[in-house]
């Protein structure tokens, strides 16, 4: 089993910045693909980012990118989401996740639930003047 703990949600500013951190325990040797993902009451889920060990690349929806940047130290076993220039439309619980899949898939495989199989309870950033 792997676990995912989020963390670093809180209350900020727009145009403010926020990091989050996802600590990963368990039988983490197996995992390759980490990715964040985001829920808002009236929207669709939507994924965020996603990196992997198996290729130097970043994916990031559209409305993020620039702003978001997605990073991990492995040997913290930590993957990161910074933050910068939020907007209120980035008001939503963030959810950190994780699979052994190999890659981001790169054809927007990652921005489905579907795609992992390792979820964190989430964390909330709220991004209000």
């Amino acid at each position: 089993q792997v676990f995912l703990v989020e963390s670093g949600g809180g209350l900020v500013q727009p145009g403010g910045s926020l990091t989050l951190s996802c600590a990963a325990s368990g039988n983490i040797f197996s995992i390759t693909t980490m990715g964040w993902y985001r829920h808002a009451p009236g929207k669709e889920h939507e994924g965020v980012s996603c990196l992997s060990n198996s290729d130097d690349t970043t994916y990031y929806v559209d409305s993020v990118k620039v702003r978001f940047t997605t990073s991990s130290d492995s040997s913290k076993n930590t993957v990161f989401l910074e933050m910068k220039s939020l907007k209120p439309e980035d008001t939503a619980v963030y959810f950190c996740a994780a699979d052994v899949i190999s890659g981001c898939g790169g054809l927007g495989e990652w921005r489905q639930k579907r795609f992992y199989g390792y979820w964190g309870q989430g964390t909330q950033v709220t991004v209000s003047s």
